[in-house]
């Protein structure tokens, strides 16, 4: 298809300044951020705030949340240019303590309200933090071109999801310079996703309920969008036995590992690929020393289900599992993090949408896919409001070392998101 002449020149300067955008994304990558290193996520908001008001300029209105013991949502927004002149009320600046909404002491002001009518407000969400502990950079492998000849470039987080992050804020560097309106834009940058986004929930459903539409810059499913994802839970199951002398006593003691270790194959055993759930113990701790039987061991589970039907008989039949020593006892934190998320109706016309800039720039078509991981955009489907996710990378290998991105997709991305901007400058869409 041929790119309309406004929708050609957006796709050329995206063209132009892709080289900056490159560079904003390897800087991003060069700050490892670590969902569970404080200092390193600290470190990580801050280059993005200042590449963010390098590219962008001061915003009307910030406020940083704190998140405890994970990483701060950093709220950042731009008042926009759409039909209305009205201007957004609540400016300022300001720091929230406590890990959650804008609840508590601090000099923050609440998030932006009023937005004048007839400009849309749109939030553009996306997380900092890495599952990569620090240190992993330094011995990462550059990888190696695709059987095809095109370039790849690595890094922990590059794909998930630095480079969305990048694309984000040069998406509405390109929208404003293109001249024409433009809506009020909402960042919201959290580091806790990786974990749950433990403390960012509250914030990122008080940011999406003000705003007219989320677009969630997690990488998409090989460049299509995403509009299914599972639901997740994250369970802790805690065994308690009795400790004994490994050499003298052994039959005194109820070995928690040894319970543990029934309780993980029996869970695993629960999942229902075919119904879309699975389930994977990924951290497993316990025991004292190697000559004690261990009284104690703990268990973090993977969740993943695709309804509420699934969630209901998962909770069932792990609450069955019984382990072979009674003397052993077993305790399950039931702690489900995300709902499914599905299309809902509120979604369906911002795809359209989506699908019409798409054409627009020239694209065959957008296409839309279910996958397997959850994101905040989980968050914001379960309020009914509408939602896109994977607006962000082209590339694979999320959560592994090949995780990589093609930079010759980085144009095309950058300026999808900036010509939906554009369409969004007046709120088309109707809760």
């Amino acid at each position: 298809m041929t790119a309309s002449p406004a929708a050609a020149a957006l796709i050329a300067r995206a063209q132009e300044v892709s080289p900056e955008i490159v560079t904003d994304i390897l800087t991003l990558v060069g700050q490892e951020t670590g969902s569970y290193d404080l200092s390193g996520l600290a470190r990580g908001l801050d280059l993005l705030r200042e590449l963010t008001v390098q590219r962008l300029g001061r915003p009307d209105h910030e406020q940083r949340h704190l998140g405890g013991e994970y990483g701060d949502t950093l709220t950042l927004t731009y008042t926009g240019t759409g039909g209305g002149t009205g201007a957004s009320t609540g400016m300022g600046t300001g720091t929230v303590t406590g890990a959650g909404a804008d609840t508590g002491t601090g000099t923050g002001v609440g998030a932006v309200t009023g937005v004048g009518a007839g400009v849309g407000h749109v939030a553009l969400v996306g997380h900092y933090d890495t599952v990569w502990p620090t240190g992993t950079l330094a011995g990462w492998e550059r990888p190696e071109a695709s059987d095809d000849g095109r370039e790849k470039l690595g890094g922990p987080g590059i794909f998930d999801m630095k480079t969305g992050l990048a694309q984000g804020i040069w998406a509405l560097k390109l929208a404003r310079e293109s001249g024409a309106p433009v809506p009020t834009v909402t960042f919201l940058f959290n580091g806790d996703e990786e974990v749950g986004s433990l403390s960012s929930r509250p914030v990122i459903e008080e940011v999406a309920q003000k705003a007219d539409v989320t677009l969630v810059l997690e990488p998409s499913a090989h460049g299509a969008v995403k509009t299914v994802r599972k639901g997740s839970g994250i369970f802790r199951v805690t065994a308690t036995g009795v400790e004994a002398h490994a050499g003298l006593a052994p039959q005194d003691g109820a070995s928690a590992i040894t319970a543990l270790s029934e309780f993980v194959v029996a869970a695993a055993a629960v999942a229902a690929p075919d119904k879309g759930t699975t389930i994977n113990t990924g951290l497993i701790k316990g025991g004292s020393a190697t000559n004690v039987v261990a009284g104690h061991a703990t268990a973090s589970v993977d969740i993943r289900v695709s309804s509420e039907a699934e969630q209901d008989r998962v909770d069932a039949e792990l609450d069955a599992i019984r382990v072979s020593d009674p003397r052993v006892r077993i305790e399950i934190d039931h702690a489900w993090n995300r709902p499914p998320m599905t299309l809902n109706a509120a979604s369906a016309p911002l795809l359209d949408l989506a699908r019409e800039v798409a054409r627009e720039q020239g694209r065959d078509e957008l296409p839309a896919a279910a996958v397997g991981g959850a994101s905040d955009a989980n968050f914001v489907a379960a309020l009914g409001l509408p939602v896109l996710c994977g607006m962000g990378a082209v590339g694979d290998g999320a959560h592994a070392q090949t995780e990589f991105i093609y930079p010759d997709t980085v144009p095309a991305q950058t300026a999808l998101v900036a010509g939906l901007l554009g369409r969004l400058a007046t709120p088309l869409l109707v809760r």
